[in-house]
């Protein structure tokens, strides 16, 4: 039973007068409204379903069709049909095209000898770490479609991002800091609904983060007493809060109320994880960047770090944009200069979180939203290819060093062990601890989950 005394009623006369000359009445007025509305913080950190190989997630999406046998799936026999005409099927309904031999040489790389190309020589090195996926499989072959569903597991709909869910299941383990974050210096496909909460509450929305002098908007903290400013939004959020109980769960005013409490705090500690000053000439250079450099694919991979680092939940590091990215139909020598964007920031990601023990519980996910044909599109490049492509996890728990699946020979169809976005999801999940059936939200009066009604953990891919 709480014996707790009720607090005595406060009239909009004292709150008016407590805030002329930030009055000696603030104080106790606050923790008055604090005491009458108790609630819950509604991104605290939650147990997981089971025991949990991985805490936190890095999750990098390279927008437009990475090419899978450019890149990660050695085919042989392409390189040596080159120029010849056959139907390619894998759900382009068997059309006869004019097959294009890959760009790029293979190589082993590690003691697993995993064949990569030199698109990747960094990622290559790497490849002790990385559970590498041939046999993907999506459902939809426009950049709009696969992007949804490689991030919210519905291909037509909007749903909650796969950050949203995670943010959902298991909280945050730093108060200060949003629970998902997403960089992305361009709007990728399907734009701000890769990192949208749908119908999950508002708090669960990704924050983006834009590289650049100003990362996060009107960040830095007004000119005045942060006591007073920290006075103030206590006894806004009372007020919100009875507000809030007055009028039962309102999600976004709830999610407004958790707004302004994490953006005061994170006057100070997101501007410390922006701050690289602190970092080391040798840390830079291993994501390949220059002191004070804030463009390529190494600032978000190393503010990806710190954010996890600091207890973060689930960071989104966006790799291309709608306008600029992987999507070769006339040169896959474009190939090129997106891979050296990619390669070396994503390579030293590996290995910083290797070399500080953040490796185990963390879990790195690499995707693209489908992969490309065998057969030429255009004159020099390859059309789109949802039948099969390439993705990889390294880190908390996965089975590194190994490769699953594969396709056929010129690499249009999955031949064995086929791997659904669901699939991927349920096993992402698994890895947090989460049983991807039992993590449901109530939604216009069914339960939803992010794998719908699919998907099956994947077993093999687990240490």
């Amino acid at each position: 039973m709480n014996t707790r005394p009720s607090p005595s009623p406060v009239s909009r006369r004292e709150v008016i007068r407590s805030l002329v000359g930030s009055s000696l009445l603030l104080p106790g007025l606050v923790s008055n409204l604090l005491a009458e509305t108790d609630v819950a913080d509604p991104l605290a950190p939650k147990a997981s379903h089971f025991p949990a190989k991985a805490k936190r997630v890095l999750f990098i999406f390279s927008n437009g069709g990475v090419s899978h046998m450019d890149t990660f799936d050695f085919k042989p026999k392409l390189f040596v049909a080159d120029g010849k005409t056959m139907g390619v099927g894998g759900g382009l309904s068997n059309q006869q095209r004019r097959l294009l031999r890959p760009g790029w040489e293979f190589k082993p790389g590690g003691k697993c000898g995993a064949l990569v190309s030199d698109l990747f020589p960094h990622l290559r090195d790497c490849m002790d770490d990385i559970c590498l996926i041939k046999s993907m499989k999506s459902d939809d072959n426009e950049h709009y479609q696969a992007t949804l569903g490689i991030h919210t597991g519905s291909f037509f709909f909007s749903r909650p991002s796969i950050g949203s869910w995670i943010s959902y299941g298991l909280g945050t383990m730093n108060q200060n800091l949003p629970s998902f974050v997403a960089i992305s210096a361009g709007s990728p496909y399907a734009g701000t609904q890769i990192f949208n909460n749908d119908f999950l509450p508002a708090y669960h929305q990704g924050v983006r983060v834009v590289p650049g002098k100003e990362p996060i908007a009107n960040l830095d903290r007004r000119t005045r007493q942060s006591s007073v400013q920290e006075l103030e939004l206590g006894l806004a959020g009372a007020l919100n809060q009875r507000h809030l109980q007055a009028r039962g769960h309102d999600s976004e005013l709830a999610a407004r109320i958790r707004t302004f409490e994490t953006a005061f705090h994170m006057q100070t500690e997101a501007r410390d994880v922006f701050d690289l000053t602190k970092e080391s000439d040798e840390t830079l250079a291993l994501y390949g960047m220059k002191r004070g450099q804030t463009d390529g694919f190494g600032w978000p991979c190393l503010i990806g770090r710190r954010l996890v680092e600091r207890g973060v939940r689930f960071v989104e590091l966006v790799d291309g944009s709608s306008s600029h990215n992987w999507d070769q139909h006339g040169d896959m020598a474009e190939h090129a200069k997106h891979a050296k964007n990619l390669d070396q920031p994503v390579a030293g990601l590996l290995k910083d979180l290797k070399q500080r023990g953040m490796l185990d519980d963390t879990l790195v996910v690499w995707t693209t939203e489908f992969g490309r044909t065998p057969g030429v599109d255009g004159e020099k490049g390859r059309g789109h290819h949802s039948a099969c492509y390439s993705s990889w996890l390294a880190g908390a728990g996965v089975k590194a060093g190994t490769s699953y699946g594969s396709t056929d020979d010129i690499g249009a169809a999955v031949a064995e062990n086929r791997v659904h976005v669901h699939d991927f999801h349920a096993t992402i999940l698994h890895l947090l601890g989460m049983d991807h059936e039992t993590l449901t939200f109530r939604h216009g009066g069914r339960d939803y989950r992010l794998t719908d009604v699919h998907g099956n953990v994947i077993e093999a891919l687990l240490a």
